[in-house]
Parts: structure tokens; sequence; C-alpha cells
């Protein structure tokens, strides 16, 4: 039995779930638990996901044990969403920009549970999603740059071309200061090796043309994928030699 089959059981028979998430969240602290935050998601019902999601920034401070709920009610969203509900697409969308990053993350987590039964359908949404702020777009660099998501090789080419548009805004932004940003540089700086990993010859090809890129943030960020095992594992001689076009 997996801690989170134990903690769906333990849900099933406790009285007052919120008692439980809030002793068991395990904030303040720097890992919350994810693995109750699943079974909440799995054994709750929408009624709870929205009481949950009551608790904004402003009443469930970030890395308090109220924001688990909150965390909860979002993944809770992301299960409606994997069984059909797409009408709560706006709702993740606005919580992606939320102040707290461990309730941004849950989207994140919400979208891939998407992805895990329907690819295709979070590949078109997350187009739209790409043409919006800073913080959606990372929930779109985040949400697709996982590798279990990207085991065909088509969807990894389109997680690419995803990628490739999201860092052209990047290279054109007037205004870098802002935590959205510098959310979606950190995402970046991880997500390209994910998706060239697992496309990779379109995808070296994609990096390399970014590897020329005279913007410091783009350069910064192609100089962090190539620290990434996946593409040390998957072509060292390569990495070397990308990594000689940044010293240029």
């Amino acid at each position: 039995m997996t801690k989170i089959d134990a903690y769906r059981r333990q849900l099933r028979e406790c009285p007052d779930w919120d008692a439980l998430l809030l002793a068991e969240s395990g904030l303040p602290g720097p890992r919350g638990n994810l693995e109750l935050a699943q079974a909440a998601a799995a054994e709750g019902d929408e009624a709870r996901f929205r009481r949950w999601l009551t608790f904004d920034a402003a009443t469930a401070p970030a890395n308090t044990a109220e924001e688990f709920l909150t965390f909860c009610g979002v993944l809770g969203l992301g299960r409606l969403l994997a069984g059909g509900r797409r009408d709560v697409l706006p709702e993740l969308a606005a919580w992606a920009s939320d102040p707290r990053w461990r309730t941004r993350e849950a989207v994140v987590m919400a979208l891939q549970a998407w992805g895990d039964v329907d690819m295709e359908a979070l590949l078109a949404e997350m187009g739209l999603w790409r043409q919006a702020g800073w913080f959606e777009q990372r929930a779109v660099v985040a949400g697709l740059c996982e590798p279990r998501l990207l085991r065909r090789r088509e969807e990894a080419e389109r997680v690419l071309a995803v990628l490739d548009a999201i860092t052209r805004q990047v290279e054109a932004a007037p205004d870098r200061k802002g935590e959205g940003f510098q959310a979606l540089r950190k995402a970046l700086a991880y997500g390209w090796s994910v998706a060239v990993a697992a496309a990779p010859e379109p995808g070296r090809t994609l990096m390399e043309r970014w590897l020329r890129s005279p913007d410091r943030d783009v350069r910064w960020i192609m100089k962090e994928n190539l620290t990434k095992n996946r593409l040390l594992r998957l072509d060292p001689a390569w990495v070397a030699q990308a990594r000689s076009m940044l010293d240029r």
C-alpha cells in the first residue's frame, strides 16, 4: 500500500478532514505533504474543493497550514478537469498567478493530472495559456515539461514549439523585474532539457539557435539547461560543444 492509498483510507474514516489536513500538512516547513494532498483530491468532492478554495492569500498566507487547504482545493480542480470538467480551466488559470508559490505549483500538478489522461487536450489549452501573462506561461512550461508526459515524439516536438515561442517572448521582454518573469525564467531553466531529452534531434537544433542569442536571460536559461544530468546522459559531446558556444 502506498502512502497515498493509506491516506485515502484514513480520510474515508475521518470525521474532520480539515483538522487532519491542517495537522499533517507539513507546513510551515520546506515540504508540504504532497501524498496527503493527492489523497484529499482523489477522495474529496467538489463542495469540499470549493470550500478549501475560499482560503485566499489574505486568510491563508504562504507557507501556513491553511494554505495547504487551498493547495488541496486546486488539486481537486485538477481531478475534476481530468474527469472531463473543462469548465474549471478559467479558475485554474486564475490560480496560476496566485502570490503563493505552492498554490501556483498545485496548478501545475492539476494540469499534469489532465495530461495523464488527455495530453492532446492539455497541449491545445496550453497553446492559449502561453499567450497570457508570465505566471500563466510559467504554468505552461512547468506543466508540460514533465518526463512522464513526454513519451511520444510528436507530443515532445509540440512542447518544444511551445518553449520556442515562450523563449521568443522572454527575449523581447522590456520589463523583467517582476516575480512572474523570474518564475518563468526558472521554469525555462530546466524545461528545455526535459523536452530535448524527449525529442533530441529537433530539440538540439532549437537549443543551438538560442545559444547564439545575445540576450542575457536567454543565455542564462540555456546555460542552466546544459547543467542537467538528463542532457549530459543523452549526449555529453554535444553538451560540451553547446557550452563552448556560450563562452564565445
